[in-house]
């Protein structure tokens, strides 16, 4: 758990491992998007897997944003 919500994923060296590649914000260097990334990759971990946590959060700005972006792209999707 990382802020009471499950942890973003993790990658490391090298880049490219058996076909899956790291995703390319985290190469980037960009500090402020990385961090963007690792929080929306947390919230929709935690959606799937843990909604118990979600609903029991008072959500910041930026997570009710970035959940709403994800309940449109998957309403988008079907």
């Amino acid at each position: 758990f990382v802020n009471g919500l499950l942890d973003c994923p993790h990658y490391t060296r090298p880049e490219v491992y058996e076909g899956l590649k790291v995703p390319d914000v985290l190469l980037s260097g960009n500090h402020a998007r990385i961090s963007a990334w690792r929080l929306q990759q947390s919230l929709a971990l935690t959606k799937v897997r843990r909604p118990d946590l979600l609903a029991a959060r008072l959500l910041t700005k930026e997570e009710t944003r970035l959940l709403q972006e994800m309940d449109k792209q998957e309403q988008d999707s079907i």
